[in-house]
C-alpha cells in the first residue's frame, strides 16, 4: 500500500506557516512492525512462563529450607539443654580425678559404684556433645540454604518484573491507534474449511478437538484459559481437559514427549517454531495447525509456519 503524505498548518505567534510532515508509514510497514512486536511479546511471554515455573520451584525450596533450619535449630537447642544437664549431674556426682578419689576414699567399694555412675554420665555427655556439634553444623547449613533460596527467589522476581515491564512497553506501542489498525489487517489470515479429523481417538486428537473449540478466543500473554491463551497456554489447557498436566512453557513442552520427524506428523502433535522455541501449536493435518498466535490475534487455524523447528508427541 502507498503511504499518504499529510501537510499540517501550524499557527504560532499569530502568523501562519506551512510545515510539511514526514509521510506516515504505509500500512504494510505497520503490519510488519506489528508482527515483529507481537512475536517479541510472544517470546517474552514464554520467558515469563519459564520464570514462573522457576520461581514456584524456588519458593518451594525456600519453604523446605526454612523448615529444615527451624527443625535443626530446635534439635540443637534440645541437645544444648541435655549437655548442660549432664554436665551438672557430672559435677554433682564428683568432679575429682577418679584415681585421687580412690586414694582418698574411706570406702573403695562405694567409690567404685559411684565411679561407674560418673563414667556413664561422662559417656552420655560425650555422645550428646558429639550430637550437638553435628546438629550445630546441620543448623548452620540449613540456615545458609534458606538464605540462598530467598536470594534466588528475589533474583527471579526481579527478572519477572523486568519481563513484565518489557512486555508492557511493547504492548503500549501495539495498542496505539496506528498499530491497532495494522493488527486488524494482520488478523485477516483467511478462513479454512472444517477439518476432518481421524476417527481414532488418542491423547493428541482429544487435545486437538479441545483446542479447536477455542478458535476465536483472544491471545493474552501468560494466559492458559479458559477464555484467553498464550501459545503454550492453549496447549496446556487442551491437554488438561483429559487430565494431562503439562508445563506452561514452550521450552519444557519441548521435553515433555517423544520427538517425531516432520514426515511422521500426526494430528495432535505439538509443532514448535523459531530458534528459541518460543512458539507452539497443535498439528491438525494437511500442513495446518491450531494455535494462539500473538498479541492482537485470536486462536485460529493457519498453515504451519516456515520457522518450524520440530515436533513432539504427547503419549
Amino acid at each position: 500500500m502507498l503511504a499518504v503524505a499529510t501537510v499540517a498548518v501550524l499557527v504560532q505567534g499569530g502568523a501562519s506557516q506551512a510545515q510539511t510532515i514526514r509521510p506516515q508509514p504505509s500500512l504494510t510497514t505497520l503490519v510488519n512492525q506489528a508482527k515483529k512486536l507481537s512475536n517479541e511479546v510472544d517470546s517474552l511471554s514464554q520467558q515469563y512462563d519459564a520464570l514462573k515455573i522457576e520461581i514456584a520451584n524456588a519458593k518451594s525450596a525456600e519453604k523446605h529450607a526454612k523448615q529444615a533450619a527451624s527443625e535443626a535449630q530446635a534439635a540443637m537447642s534440645g541437645s544444648q539443654q541435655a549437655v548442660s544437664q549432664l554436665a551438672a549431674m557430672g559435677y554433682m556426682s564428683g568432679g575429682m580425678d577418679p584415681t585421687l578419689q580412690m586414694l582418698t576414699s574411706g570406702d573403695p567399694v562405694r567409690f567404685l559404684n559411684q565411679a561407674s555412675t560418673v563414667q556413664e554420665i561422662d559417656n552420655q555427655a560425650g555422645m550428646r556433645l558429639t550430637s550437638l556439634q553435628s546438629e550445630q553444623l546441620a543448623a548452620a547449613r540449613a540456615q545458609l540454604s534458606a538464605k540462598q533460596q530467598i536470594a534466588t527467589v528475589d533474583v527471579l522476581q526481579q527478572q519477572i518484573n523486568s519481563k513484565v515491564s518489557s512486555i508492557q512497553s511493547k504492548l503500549k506501542v501495539l495498542n496505539s491507534s496506528a498499530m491497532a489498525q495494522a493488527m486488524a489487517v494482520f488478523d485477516q489470515t483467511g478462513s479454512y474449511p472444517n477439518i476432518a479429523l481421524p476417527e481414532v481417538s488418542n491423547v493428541g486428537t482429544i487435545a486437538l478437538r479441545a483446542a479447536l473449540t477455542k478458535v476465536g478466543d483472544w491471545y493474552v500473554w501468560g494466559a492458559a484459559g479458559p477464555t484467553t491463551f498464550d501459545c503454550s497456554g492453549l496447549v496446556v489447557w487442551a491437554f488438561a481437559q483429559e487430565g494431562i498436566l503439562l508445563p506452561h512453557y514452550t521450552g519444557s513442552l519441548w521435553n515433555s514427549g517423544m520427538h517425531v520427524s516432520r514426515a511422521d506428523l500426526e494430528p495432535g502433535d505439538l509443532v514448535f517454531f523459531f530458534p528459541d522455541i518460543s512458539h507452539v501449536g497443535i498439528y491438525i493435518g494437511n500442513g495446518l495447525m491450531v494455535d494462539a498466535p500473538s498479541t492482537g490475534q485470536k486462536v485460529q487455524v493457519q498453515p504451519v509456519f516456515d520457522a518450524y523447528v520440530g515436533a513432539v508427541r504427547i503419549a
